[in-house]
């Protein structure tokens, strides 16, 4: 069966042999509220629905092999993935290949997906960076996995959560403000005594201080757009979207 799924590409100069995307959230066959292409199993779905959802992926992008799928949970912990994807998935928020036909994966339903390539593509990788993982070093630390000089690296910002709607406490500023000063930019005091925070700022700000230069992406916020983002702060239970990165 012949699938197209709507899905974002990366306007970025990924070098030739570098192929990525970041799925919607339609087109699938989860019922609410994970309607419609779920790609999360731990998230109170159907399993037949998700398989399916995950199929119709793979299928509509023409993946070379079933993602390497992670088991995130918000740390700094990245893995480098050899082979074809693992029965269970690794327990990480980052995660490296340097093989054609590896298809790296993260999950998002708000946090920020980030995306890398080098320059001559001898490495791909992605990294789950919702407040904490960004606060924990996970972007340093997949730069670092990829044994790739930073300047080298291209990274890729996509969807998550905008300002105007992620509103923080003054715990999850000094988190990054303690480390430096200048992460007070990503930050805007509300009515409420709490702070709106910008996680592309954020991850910008970090990539920068480790030599990442060449940084695209980071125009898209997954509350404020339904009909193509799930947002796990707007809806509560939802279903979850992945930005994918492979080399041919």
């Amino acid at each position: 069966m012949s699938v197209d799924l709507a899905s974002l590409t990366p306007r970025w100069p990924a070098p030739p042999g570098v192929r990525a995307a970041f799925t919607l959230r339609g087109g699938g066959v989860s019922a609410a509220p994970f309607d419609s292409l779920n790609l999360g199993t731990h998230v109170g779905d159907a399993a037949a629905a998700v398989v399916e959802n995950r199929q119709r992926v793979r299928r509509s992008l023409c993946l070379p092999a079933e993602p390497s799928w992670l088991e995130q949970v918000h740390g700094a912990e990245v893995i480098e993935v050899r082979g074809n994807a693992c029965d269970s998935a690794p327990i990480a928020d980052g995660i490296v290949s340097r093989e054609a036909g590896v298809v790296a994966a993260v999950q998002v339903a708000d946090c920020l997906p980030v995306l890398f390539a080098a320059r001559d593509a001898s490495v791909v990788a992605a990294a789950h960076a919702g407040w904490r993982g960004l606060a924990a070093g996970v972007l340093e630390a997949t730069v670092t996995r990829t044994g790739v000089a930073p300047a080298q690296l291209l990274a890729w910002l996509g969807p998550a959560i905008g300002r105007a709607h992620f509103e923080v406490g003054a715990e999850v500023r000094e988190a990054f403000v303690a480390r430096a000063a200048r992460a007070a930019a990503a930050f805007i005091p509300n009515s409420r005594g709490r702070w709106q925070c910008d996680l592309h700022t954020l991850a910008r700000q970090r990539l920068e201080a480790v030599g990442v230069a060449s940084v695209f992406g980071g125009e898209w916020c997954t509350f404020a757009d339904p009909g193509r983002f799930f947002s796990y702060r707007r809806d509560g239970q939802c279903g979850r979207m992945a930005a994918l990165i492979w080399r041919e």
